[in-house]
């Protein structure tokens, strides 16, 4: 093994962080390379006898791959506040997932789904991301009204830093509180000027609104 970054010997990589991962099926390793100071992780398991392969939309078929998985994961989760551990979890638990559902073949569709049920739990606007290409929206509102949906069906794990998709205005609250604070203190003077407000007003005089015309 080397460095992918520097090409460095192994004998250059120190690891850091070894743990099991897919139910002990696996071994997880953060290394870092004493050369360049890099860090990158690999994944140790048990090689596969029977070759998975994806049906795609197209009816092609090609080999499983793990990477394809995580670099999409990684694309929805581009400058948001999720940590590298869990984009990996989750291309661990849909890699477990498919595998342990499917023997030999898999529609892609379905690991779409997958990769969705796990974004919409790690940050809503990841998982607008992914969803606006993976369901192919051809509308903006079709993108708004899939966003309003995750807000309404609360399917998502409210976790801490998690991006929101809309941020509900306080100006319906201080009009509320300005109408219920506006005539506080004495109850009776505010029904009086609420009964004088409604009360139709007496039409002026013409001689008032004309003046007289001059001799």
């Amino acid at each position: 093994m080397r460095c992918p970054f520097c090409a460095a010997e192994k004998e250059s990589l120190q690891v850091i962080d070894s743990r099991t991962c897919d139910n002990g099926k696996s071994i997880r390793r953060r290394r870092k390379c004493i050369n360049c100071g890099k860090r990158f992780t690999t994944y140790e398991r048990v090689e596969q006898t029977a070759r998975l392969m994806v049906i795609k939309k197209d009816g092609r078929r090609v080999p499983w791959d793990k990477d394809k998985i995580l670099t999409g994961l990684e694309r929805a989760c581009f400058k948001r506040p999720v940590p590298e551990e869990e984009i990996h979890r989750a291309a661990d638990e849909v890699e477990e997932e498919v595998r342990g559902t499917f023997d030999r073949e898999v529609p892609s569709t379905a690991i779409g789904q997958m990769v969705i049920d796990r974004l919409r739990r790690l940050d809503q606007v990841a998982y607008v991301r992914f969803a606006s290409v993976y369901r192919e929206f051809k509308t903006l509102e079709e993108l708004v009204a899939e966003a309003r949906a995750v807000i309404d069906a609360r399917h998502y794990d409210d976790l801490p830093g998690q991006g929101k998709l809309f941020i509900e205005s306080p100006s319906a609250a201080k009009t509320a509180a300005a109408g219920t604070n506006g005539h506080a203190g004495n109850g009776v003077n505010s029904s009086a000027g609420e009964a004088a407000a409604k009360r139709p007003r007496k039409p002026r005089r013409v001689e008032e609104v004309v003046p007289p015309a001059s001799e």
